[in-house]
């Protein structure tokens, strides 16, 4: 199977590159810059092909895929600095990335008649309620530029193609970039205190093992939306927190706080990031293992 994956320069873009080679498949690589540049930490995605590509570019989105004529094209890359996407002058380069640059590659894969996994989020939601959300829910209501034009991407995919996988993540961490464990880590050698919020709810997403559901997913011809975070039960940030500095062995002393009370964010969060993944199974996936189990996997690369 020949895949190209978009965003290599990213957590889940790496990991699905390094999944596609652990099984024998041929992946393309593909990101804005003009060479590979994400982490140089020896697993094959440093070596794979690339190709440098905008995805707001739609003649050169055509072209590229035409050209290398991949059976799937999972698409990782977006705008996910979700504050700054709320500043004026981000907003229109926001929505050509996450909505255009979406559109983009629905189409291109519409003319070459072949799969598209569209990476989305919790956020395409209120964030209301106690309820998980399910994966065919469409009561969408989201409360931040990110998410709108997250939706904005999903809604091109649905309304181009009929051979997608639209899957929905959250609170996601990788060895490859920037995410909250990380943050988290280096606030607590430097801090003897560190106040989390205690009121969003949800499940984190390690990137290695949802790269390894999606190549299973592009495998078979199971369309549709799905939810995939790790397993494990819902819980805070605050307990995420707690959590990481134990099994990190740091003493830090974790104060629980809410939104209100942290402050400081210009884009509003979700309360309820509960995503019901039940339909993995139900159609025959594995699902990814128990979140405590992920973060012990991935201190061991920190």
């Amino acid at each position: 199977m020949k895949v190209l994956v978009t965003g290599v320069g990213g957590q889940l873009g790496h990991d699905v590159m390094n999944e596609l080679f652990k099984r024998g498949h041929d992946g393309i690589g593909s990101d804005i810059a003009a060479a590979y540049a994400g982490t140089a930490d020896g697993t094959p995605v440093t070596s794979m092909p690339y190709v440098q590509l905008d995805i707001t570019d739609r003649d050169a989105v055509l072209l590229a895929i035409q050209q290398y004529n991949p059976d799937c094209v999972v698409h990782c890359a977006a705008w996910t600095a979700v504050d700054l996407a709320e500043d004026e002058d981000k907003k229109e380069k926001v929505r050509a990335i996450n909505a255009g640059g979406t559109a983009n590659i629905a189409h291109a894969c519409k003319e070459t008649d072949c799969k598209m996994v569209y990476i989305s989020t919790d956020y395409v939601f209120d964030g209301q309620g106690t309820e998980p959300w399910k994966p065919d829910c469409k009561d969408y209501k989201p409360l931040n530029v990110y998410g709108q034009t997250k939706l904005e991407g999903e809604l091109a995919v649905s309304g181009t193609l009929e051979k997608y996988f639209i899957v929905r993540i959250a609170w996601v961490f990788g060895v490859n970039g920037k995410n909250f464990i990380k943050t988290m880590l280096n606030v607590g050698r430097t801090h003897d205190t560190v106040r989390v919020v205690n009121d969003q709810i949800g499940t984190p997403t390690y990137t290695y093992d949802l790269a390894r559901l999606l190549v299973d997913m592009i495998g078979t011809d199971k369309y549709g939306y799905y939810h995939a975070t790790n397993e494990g039960g819902y819980i805070s940030w605050y307990d995420f927190t707690c959590e990481i500095y134990r099994q990190a062995g740091y003493d830090t002393r974790v104060i629980p706080v809410t939104t209100q009370e942290y402050g400081l964010s210009k884009a509003a969060r979700p309360f309820n990031s509960r995503l019901d993944k039940s339909k993995l199974t139900e159609m025959g996936f594995v699902p990814l293992p128990d979140w405590k189990d992920a973060l012990a996997r991935f201190l061991k690369t920190q």
